[in-house]
């Protein structure tokens, strides 16, 4: 990574915060930062890394501080914009609210965080849970609870602990899918792809190995099982506990879980995905004085299933007034300040259709539309069930003391981004 120096600045870009890693750059270059930065936001050519003279400034923006990372090299920027925005992450947890008050109120306790996060330009330990095992905190002060270093932070399984000890043993496991969709005028899908992520909330005593089982195409190829019900993950991305070497072998998902909630892994399908929802709507002008909106909504998905929470926007002419609404379930709720109609259904089961009926006064001049109308869009989300077909086939709980645990699965499809365009 090589990252020599970060910095966190107020708004107006007084450093609150400086720590130099290398010692190969001048603290005063970052008095070159703000300048630099509000020049570039002048010419419309703002961009997240700004460079002056050999120094070169990787920045974000959180809340009303700015925090920037310095380098002289040509260091991996993804990994930079990484660890800013874990830094973030693990300063929020330590101290609830990160801004400015929060900064000047804890100096001490960034410093110690800011040592342990990096080490000569490359990130160390960035667990927040981990990293509250010796740095303490008793309100704004530091407390040295523990004066040696955790085995954690030296040990090969740096995410957890030993002697973590639980009652009752248990594994939640979430498969939430998120499903992105472009429908146009014509009804032709233009994009279609589900993000889905696994999620864990783990509660296990000891140093457990867990052994997670998927539908995945691959591993039923590589053993010859048949490919019906299986499903092709693309885009795989895990989190560092998992034995990346194993998974590459023979696609076993084998790891020892860091205690409470983390996210397991992501992927990516990019098939071809019928609309779960599907939106038609005619528009009617009468006379140039009002206009009606019909929309009709249908779930396209299996009658044992129900869509929670549907949300669907109907966008309205800006100088619609006066309006009127009937629908055959839920309720319409008119927004001018976002120009549109929300109509809102509690409870959307499969193979139904509903219908909602907008009435809107238009001024007697008419305004012309110089661009087409924004899409609708749809909110929603479909417990016990997954678009993709992915299934937890099995997951294995090893342990040396050789208790019993249960597993308990749940799935969930939801809307990304989900927009049908109507012209």
């Amino acid at each position: 990574m090589s990252a020599s120096a970060v910095f966190i600045l107020d708004v107006k870009g007084k450093p609150l915060i400086s720590r130099n890693y290398k010692g190969d750059i001048a603290m005063s270059e970052i008095e070159h930062f703000m300048p630099l930065l509000m020049q570039r936001e002048e010419e419309g050519a703002l961009a997240p890394l700004l460079s002056h003279g050999r120094v070169h400034f990787l920045w974000i923006k959180h809340s009303n501080l700015y925090l920037v990372a310095t380098t002289l090299k040509n260091a991996n920027a993804s990994l930079v914009y990484s660890f800013l925005y874990k830094t973030v992450e693990v300063f929020s947890e330590y101290f609830k609210e990160l801004e400015e008050e929060s900064i000047r109120d804890n100096f001490v306790i960034v410093y110690e965080l800011l040592d342990e996060l990096m080490d000569f330009g490359f990130p160390q330990t960035t667990d927040s849970k981990i990293l509250q095992e010796y740095i303490t905190q008793q309100g704004n002060k530091l407390e040295t609870a523990k004066s040696r270093v955790p085995p954690t932070v030296t040990n090969a399984v740096s995410w957890r602990s030993e002697g973590i000890k639980y009652k009752k043993n248990e594994v939640f496991i979430d498969v939430i899918e998120s499903v992105n969709l472009l429908v146009n005028a014509n009804g032709s899908v233009l994009l279609s792809e589900i993000v889905g992520t696994i999620k864990l909330k783990v509660f296990l005593s000891g140093m457990p190995e867990l052994r997670l089982g998927l539908n995945d195409r691959v591993l039923f190829e590589l053993t010859g099982r048949s490919k019906n019900k299986s499903v092709e993950l693309e885009d795989v991305k895990f989190h560092q506990c998992v034995r990346l070497s194993r998974f590459d072998n023979d696609r076993t998902i084998s790891f020892i879980p860091p205690d409470g909630d983390f996210e397991l892994m992501s992927y990516r399908l990019s098939t071809q995905v019928k609309p779960l929802i599907w939106i038609e709507s005619v528009i009617e002008k009468f006379s140039h004085s009002r206009v009606e909106i019909m929309v009709k909504a249908k779930g396209q998905f299996k009658k044992q299933s129900v869509a929670n929470g549907v949300e669907i926007s109907v966008p309205v002419p800006s100088d619609a007034d006066s309006p009127k609404f009937k629908t055959s379930v839920g309720s319409a709720k008119y927004m001018p300040e976002k120009n549109v109609v929300i109509w809102s259904i509690k409870s959307f089961p499969g193979g139904k259709e509903y219908l909602m009926r907008a009435h809107f006064g238009l001024p007697s001049v008419e305004k012309e539309e110089v661009e087409g109308r924004p899409p609708i869009g749809v909110k929603f989300e479909i417990p016990y069930f997954t678009v993709s077909g992915i299934q937890v086939r099995y997951m294995k709980i090893i342990e040396k003391s050789g208790y019993q645990a249960l597993p308990w699965v749940r799935y969930i499809t939801q809307s990304g981004d989900y927009q049908l365009r109507t012209s």
